[in-house]
């Protein structure tokens, strides 16, 4: 058996354990794949090596489902650990993290990727411009905490958006929720 069909084994086994996970799960999964991916691909360097990485999370993710949903703030602990198994390849490998010029890069190449050819030059020069700018910004994310990082990281960088904020800015669950401290008890 060639390396391309075990790859495709593999694919389908792993597709075939998502599709018999719970919903929660094959949501989960759909939702921060892509995200996980980016986010090894900048660091590593390579998509068949991110790639293996990622389905290698979600597959520890899959086997550890229940003791992760009963931990709570799932999505909290997956990260930690994506980060965790990057961050433990790139120091087996040798290699050290993706700087923030790096991850702003690889978002200005992904968007002239996708820019018509006809417009490439004006795309071209915006996205150049962009890049100058956001180095600035993505050089000031280096000095911000850990969980700040992460959020600008995800959102601004990998264009990651997430749907788990309300309106009024607050995590539903959060301790700072405020239906959260209405309905807690008083303690005397």
């Amino acid at each position: 058996m060639n390396d391309e069909h075990l790859e495709d084994a593999n694919k389908r086994a792993m597709q075939g354990l998502i599709n018999a996970m719970p919903l929660p799960f094959r949501a989960f999964h759909a939702q921060y794949h892509q995200p996980y991916f980016e986010y090894a691909r900048i660091q590593l360097g390579d998509p068949a090596a991110a790639d293996e990485l990622v389905h290698g999370t979600f597959l520890y993710l899959a086997f550890n489902w229940l003791h992760f949903t009963q931990q709570g703030r799932v999505e909290a602990h997956a990260w930690a650990l994506h980060k965790a198994r990057v961050a433990t390849e790139l120091m087996v490998t040798g290699r050290p993290p993706a700087g923030p010029e790096t991850m702003a890069f690889a978002r200005a190449v992904r968007a002239a990727n996708d820019a018509v050819l006809s417009t490439f030059r004006e795309q071209f020069r915006a996205q150049v411009d962009e890049l100058e700018n956001s180095i600035g910004l993505y050089k000031a994310m280096t000095h911000l905490p850990e969980r700040q990082f992460d959020v600008m990281l995800l959102r601004y960088a990998l264009d990651y958006t997430t749907t788990h904020r309300r309106d009024d800015g607050h995590c539903p669950g959060h301790r700072s929720d405020p239906a959260l401290q209405r309905q807690a008890p008083a303690v005397s």
